[in-house]
């Protein structure tokens, strides 16, 4: 029943993204993490963004409108973007991206992959690694079980969550692994939401 609900307040998106804001606080750590890992305000002109996996656009004024590309499988979520926020936006799937190879020098993932099984994931990481250019950085936020007990709120909200495959840190390690190296990676709460950060490093070939 709940489910149900939350599926029908996500095809909402300004419905959904105050729902969101309400248990994350307004995304101000997912926000603070963009700001501190890509810089994205840094050398604006010099460098391509792709947000994959934007959604509803939220994050799409962390970035430089003229250098974003948002992307997302769901054409509402695009629709109410590109009305609300400056930037390109485009409906695609992650198993097969339309932009051109070696295209963006970052990219952000942000509480995507736990939607995805094992073999669409792997795809996807295929692809961001391809319209990456070498030696780009990826940027991927993830949901992750809430690690506190008392976190109530937050067990709450992973039960609920939509996204089927929460996985432990090791295995988004695993998974993220092929083509890119970890710099560094810790934990995040956003709100009542846990996340696990993972900056990458795109190989050099």
């Amino acid at each position: 029943m709940l489910e149900q609900m939350l599926d029908r307040l996500s095809e909402a998106p300004q419905t959904w993204n105050i729902l969101r804001r309400v248990v994350e606080n307004g995304f101000r750590g997912e926000k603070e993490v963009i700001a501190q890992e890509l810089d994205p305000w840094c050398d604006v002109g010099l460098r391509e963004f792709l947000d994959f996996g934007c959604g509803t656009g939220e994050f799409a004024p962390c970035f430089p409108a003229e250098y974003y590309t948002g992307v997302d499988i769901a054409m509402h979520y695009i629709r109410f973007a590109s009305r609300t926020y400056p930037g390109s936006f485009m409906v695609a799937s992650g198993a097969a991206l339309s932009l051109a190879a070696r295209q963006f020098d970052a990219a952000l993932v942000l509480g995507v992959f736990h939607h995805m099984p094992d073999d669409l994931a792997r795809k996807t990481v295929a692809e961001l690694h391809r319209v990456l250019k070498p030696g780009a950085t990826l940027l991927v936020i993830e949901d992750i079980p809430p690690p506190a007990w008392w976190n109530i709120a937050g067990h709450i909200m992973h039960w609920l969550d939509r996204g089927g495959f929460i996985r432990s840190d090791a295995n988004y390690q695993a998974l993220l692994a092929d083509g890119f190296g970890i710099v560094r990676s810790y934990p995040m709460r956003s709100g009542i939401c846990d996340y696990q950060i993972y900056v990458l490093r795109r190989d050099t070939t």
